[in-house]
């Protein structure tokens, strides 16, 4: 059984990267986010950069701080509105974009990881999200064709996995996770907590080890919660 556990994300990237690959990145807004990981692509310094991720994180955070050092050249991103630095490079045109209503970037993902090479969806038929894609009329609906995606490196976030890659996310965190785990050439993760093989319950496992190529144990993540939202808390009488 070949080696997947790395001491740190230095070396699990190591060898790894390269200036002008595609990078999926776990997460969803800064939830279940690899901070380890892009905190080693950002130290790598590779530039030119495609990045696949639901969002860009924010200013000083997550994949902001690849974007702040101008190592991505363009992202393929479903949500942006949280980064200051992101609308600036783009209107300044600086940064590539290519947008994907939410649904149809996780399916692009999950398809390309399936090995299905295009689907049409309903959604995006007749707006801008539409031009120069083929369309097609079923059952007198309209449909537009979307591509499967694929990455040259996923980095993704779990809970737990064993020795052999199995991984079980947490709640909310598991997001995007699973299917970019399929999708890329290679799949480093970044987990909270690794375990011996035989361990996880067969049952739970969310994403089979045959998907990892490389784990690291995430170290001194801060798990920034990207909007607080609280209530008043309410007295007792």
């Amino acid at each position: 059984m070949r080696k997947k556990v790395y001491a740190d994300a230095a070396s699990a990237l190591d060898g790894v990267l390269a200036d002008g690959m595609t990078i999926m990145a776990g997460g969803f807004g800064l939830c279940g986010i690899p901070e380890n990981l892009i905190a080693g692509i950002r130290d790598a310094g590779v530039k030119n950069l495609t990045v696949v991720s639901n969002n860009c994180g924010v200013d000083d955070f997550g994949l902001g701080i690849l974007l702040a050092n101008g190592q991505i050249r363009k992202m393929i991103s479903s949500y942006v509105g949280e980064n200051k630095l992101f609308e600036k490079l783009y209107l300044g045109g600086e940064l590539e974009l290519e947008f994907n209503p939410q649904g149809t970037l996780a399916e692009r993902i999950r398809a390309g990881g399936a090995g299905i090479a295009g689907f049409y969806t309903k959604t995006g038929y007749g707006t801008v999200i539409a031009e120069g894609k083929p369309t097609r009329e079923f059952n007198g609906h309209h449909y537009v064709m979307e591509t499967g995606l694929t990455a040259d490196l996923s980095i993704i976030k779990a809970w737990k996995a064993d020795k052999e890659g199995n991984l079980i996310y947490r709640k909310t965190a598991r997001n995007f996770n699973p299917m970019m785990a399929t999708a890329g050439k290679i799949t480093i993760v970044e987990v909270e907590e690794l375990v011996e093989i035989g361990e996880l319950d067969p049952e739970n496992i969310h994403t089979p080890g045959i998907y990892i190529d490389r784990i690291i144990v995430e170290q001194g993540a801060e798990k920034r919660i990207e909007k607080v939202t609280t209530r008043k808390r309410e007295e007792v009488k």
